[in-house]
């Protein structure tokens, strides 16, 4: 029993392997030409199937809508029933059906080309109702389903989904769809927060900001750090310019060889060439400039204005705290 557990399985996965194989073969000038009928799209793409092709097809969609594309899937049975009435002339339409025969499908096609939308056909057979009546065609036929019955739709689906992927990704390619534009979409989660998160947003500013003047003793950088708590306070000069930082660090390595160090000022013990970044740089990348410093990561970054003013400052808890990976 077993072995035929792992025969059936190692079979499925051969077969559907193979129908995503072949789709390489039909990336051809009619891809390209569904691509730029996309692009050249003024309104939405409607994206519609039957059964397992509507599954396939709302994932499409979703798919779609995420990386710039905008689009929604219509139930062709509900689209013969009023639903129709959200399609544009504007609009492009890709319709889904393996067989190019699904009746939900077919009966609604020469609406859609009364609307005036755009068709684009992803099916088995070029000369199939669908395929006829559509102005590109994408072929998604295989040789053979998965099922051993060739009756549930299994290989037909996997390709199906991998040339919609395909789809959306050429869309995003040529689009040049930037991480921000995704994070735009996907404002939730831990995807959101790193993508969409800028240090203004994690920064600690104002009254929570430790700063010092250079001729303030160490005494006085002692106290602050206390008070605010971060380990670190910036330092400046009469104009309020960073001129260094000042961590516990420093003063833990100094007091452990003389207690009158606490007397000196600040300007003569800083570090005088801390990192640093400007409040418009998103978090990640605050994040990555505090990991990949050498020979040691650091814990905190002053943040910047464009006058060298420090506007804030950044601890490393407050990015992991945030997500921020």
């Amino acid at each position: 029993m077993i072995n035929k557990i792992k025969e059936a399985a190692l079979e499925t996965l051969t077969i559907e392997a193979s129908a995503v194989e072949k789709l390489k073969e039909r990336i051809d000038e009619e891809f390209v030409a569904a691509v730029q009928c996309i692009l050249d799209c003024k309104a939405r793409v409607v994206v519609t199937g039957m059964g397992k092709s509507g599954h396939v097809g709302r994932k499409m969609a979703a798919t779609f809508a995420s990386t710039g594309t905008p689009a929604f899937f219509m139930h062709p049975g509900e689209a013969f029933h009023g639903d129709l009435g959200m399609v544009t002339e504007n609009d492009v339409v890709i319709a889904i059906s393996n067989s190019g025969e699904s009746a939900e499908v077919v009966n609604i096609l020469p609406i859609i080309r009364r609307i005036g939308a755009r068709i684009i056909a992803m099916c088995g057979r070029r000369d199939s109702q669908l395929g006829k009546a559509a102005d590109h065609f994408i072929d998604i036929g295989v040789e053979k389903e998965a099922c051993p019955l060739g009756l549930a739709p299994t290989a037909s689906t996997t390709a199906t989904l991998a040339m919609g992927d395909a789809l959306a990704i050429a869309l995003m390619s040529v689009r040049d769809f930037t991480s921000q534009d995704f994070a735009l979409f996907h404002p939730g989660g831990a995807l959101g927060r790193k993508l969409l998160l800028t240090v203004k947003n994690v920064m600690h500013t104002g009254e929570e900001n430790p700063l010092v003047h250079k001729d303030k003793t160490a005494k006085d950088a002692l106290f602050i750090m206390t008070d605010k708590g971060l380990g670190a306070a910036s330092v400046v000069d009469d104009s309020g310019k960073l001129v260094g930082i000042i961590t516990d660090g420093i003063i833990r390595r100094a007091l452990a060889k003389d207690y009158k160090f606490l007397d000196e000022a600040v300007g003569n013990i800083m570090f005088e060439t801390p990192l640093t970044i400007k409040q418009e740089a998103m978090a990640s990348a605050a994040l990555s400039v505090m990991e990949k410093h050498k020979p040691r990561p650091v814990t905190v970054l002053p943040v910047i204005d464009d006058n060298k003013i420090p506007v804030g400052i950044i601890h490393l808890t407050d990015l992991l705290r945030q997500g921020v990976v």
